[in-house]
């Protein structure tokens, strides 16, 4: 006869979710390592009495806002190399809706993230209740319901035994190097608080595979022969690289072939910046030398990319005269893009096998073209020392000086965390990544409000590394809540928090796209009512105090330097604060190497947007699909 325990669905599921393990290479994690939460009717008796109950167990993180808590989940999952992440519970109505843009970020990255929203009754004991949603031609939808398209897995459990099956299919999306994102497991507040007799094997520790599927033998021979037969290949390297720890993989490959190696945002990295076929981020925010190689590439490698729009500067980038586009990706769907050869396999494991078959053949790209993508990156570095450089050290900077700031100062154990704004294309044009986890940009989504609460979750999962959240002043309004949390769990994060008042990269392309950069400047109202005034009297520095930072004001580039060396070298959440030079500009950083579409309108009267239609009918006529 089976042994069974009594608890409330709460109860068990927490119960159960503090005996999950991941293995990869023989090393085993702990998948759940925490749980975040916002309590209220929805969940407060139910997962809200079972962190209580099994706290010895499951550690909880106290948020400040649902979306937020998605995000330190996300970050602590890529930190964790997908291995390990968090679940996130709150109540239900608002805090449940608040999880959908966490859980868009999280999929559309695939990173792992674990969804415990709160539910309506499932008994219907008075209908509507508060904060229902009352659908007429339904009744089993609630908001809830919103997460189904942005989450690799949903289910609302409503009768405990439900639970068994949905649990371990939940696991087995976190874990699958190929489905994993956001998983929903939505909670009707009555259900979690019903008890069941439950089978003790549900609570006896398990351990989920996370897979390195090889090459299938007839598409490694096809990708060796692609490979051989090209004069002018390109290495497009992508977040998959660091999510399969395939960084020395690729090492070896692009030292072996002598291909030069491009990077992606999530890619970026993949490489040290200083390795010899490192070649910079590509693309509409990537180098003049990458973009420059895969405009004549006549074979493109992509080794864990999507090929997003960013990447292949909407489909104007790859112009070369039948090229090629050889994908090892371990998700089929990524490996077929662009009509490409698949090559679908682990990032490691087919880099692996890719090595050894070219080095067996002695096979690498011709001296002239080792030469020709050498001389570019060297004059690519001059041009980023150019802009890092601040001759006059009393004058404000400009935001490329202050990365050229933070850059003289961390090391390879520094990580950086970005998502949104100007600072997304000058990191990826002008960074130097010194380790393959140093540059952690989230540019799948690109979510304002990212940074700070990711900067915790990367700060618990590696609490020996200095971790600097890079936020301008539209993201840091977006979303400073999370400081609080930092303060009060002694999270030492930096905060390098650049104000240029108003929404800057949106401005500089609203400006070319003949929109005259309306709506995005941080200003009082003249008196045409535009926002062309003076800037707004915020002190964001006064407000990140008030909050229980410690803050640190730099006016010139000298107090910058002081600041960030004193904020590395603290113990408690710091943020540096600076104004930069370029408040009506978008960085002063070199210019976009690479097209990205964004349409304008057809027809209008104002000259701006008739000079900017004319522009981009010329961009967009020089548009392929690959075929």
């Amino acid at each position: 006869m089976t042994s069974t325990t009594r608890l409330t669905v709460a109860q068990a599921l927490v119960r159960f979710l503090s005996a999950q393990y991941s293995e990869r290479d023989g090393v085993r994690h702990r998948l759940i390592g925490a749980t975040w939460g916002i309590f209220g009717h929805g969940n407060v008796a139910g997962i809200g009495q079972a962190l209580v109950e099994y706290g010895d167990v499951m550690p909880y993180r106290q948020g400040r806002n649902e979306q937020a808590m998605v995000h330190a989940a996300v970050g602590y999952a890529r930190q964790s190399n997908r291995l390990s992440t968090h679940a996130v519970t709150t109540s239900i109505g608002p805090g449940a809706t608040n999880l959908v843009t966490g859980a868009a970020l999280a999929t559309i990255n695939h990173l792992p993230v674990l969804l415990l929203p709160g539910d309506i009754f499932a008994t219907r004991p008075a209908d509507p209740v508060l904060q229902q949603l009352e659908v007429p031609y339904a009744g089993d939808v609630s908001v809830n319901d919103c997460l189904r398209p942005v989450s690799k897995y949903f289910d609302r459990i409503t009768r405990p035994e439900a639970l068994i099956p949905s649990a371990l299919q939940a696991m087995r999306v976190l874990t699958d190097p190929v489905e994993t994102g956001a998983v929903t497991l939505a909670l009707p507040q009555d259900v979690q608080a019903e008890a069941y007799d439950w089978p003790d094997e549900l609570f006896a520790e398990r351990t989920w595979v996370v897979r390195r599927p090889g090459a299938d033998p007839t598409e490694l021979a096809e990708a060796v022969r692609a490979i051989r037969a090209a004069r002018r290949p390109l290495v497009v390297a992508g977040g998959g690289v660091h999510h399969s720890r395939a960084e020395e993989a690729l090492a070896e490959f692009a030292a072996v072939t002598r291909i030069p190696v491009a990077s992606t945002q999530a890619g970026k990295g993949s490489l040290r910046h200083d390795h010899p076929q490192d070649v910079g981020g590509v693309g509409h925010t990537g180098t003049a030398t990458a973009d420059e190689l895969a405009r004549t590439a006549d074979l493109v490698i992509g080794v864990g990319t999507r090929y997003t729009d960013f990447t292949t500067a909407s489909g104007t980038l790859f112009a070369g005269d039948g090229v090629r586009f050889l994908n090892l990706n371990i998700a089929p769907y990524d490996g077929h893009k662009l009509a490409g050869m698949p090559l679908i396999a682990d990032a490691r494991s087919g880099l692996i096998e890719l090595t050894a078959a070219l080095d067996m053949h002695a096979h690498r790209v011709a001296d002239s073209y080792i030469a020709e993508y050498t001389e570019d990156k060297e004059r690519w570095e001059q041009r980023v020392d150019a802009c890092y450089e601040a001759d006059e050290p009393d004058v404000r900077p400009t935001q490329p000086q202050v990365l050229g700031a933070l850059d003289a100062l961390v090391d390879e154990s520094d990580v950086i965390i970005n998502a949104a704004g100007s600072l997304p294309g000058d990191l990826h044009k002008l960074w130097r990544a010194r380790s393959r986890d140093q540059y952690h940009l989230e540019y799948g989504y690109s979510c304002m409000g990212y940074e700070i609460p990711a900067a915790i979750g990367v700060k618990l999962a590696a609490p020996e590394r200095n971790v600097w959240a890079l936020v301008g002043d539209g993201t840091y309004l977006m979303m400073p809540t999370e400081i609080v949390t930092a303060v009060q769990e002694g999270v030492a994060i930096k905060v390098l928090l650049v104000q240029n008042h108003g929404y800057a990269s949106i401005g500089g392309l609203s400006e070319e796209a003949g929109a005259e950069r309306y709506g995005t400047a941080y200003r009082y109202r003249a008196d045409d009512g535009t926002f062309t005034g003076a800037p707004l009297p915020v002190d964001l520095a006064a407000n990140a105090a008030s909050l229980g930072m410690r803050v640190l004001r730099a006016k010139t580039v000298s107090d910058l330097r002081e600041a960030l060396a004193e904020a590395r070298a603290a113990d408690t959440p710091t943020c540096v604060y600076v104004e930069t030079q370029t408040a009506d500009t978008v960085s002063g950083a070199p210019p976009a190497q690479a097209w990205w579409d964004v349409p304008v309108a057809e027809t209008a009267t104002r000259a701006s947007a008739v000079k900017a239609r004319e522009l981009y009918e010329r961009h967009v006529s020089t548009r392929r699909r690959h075929l």
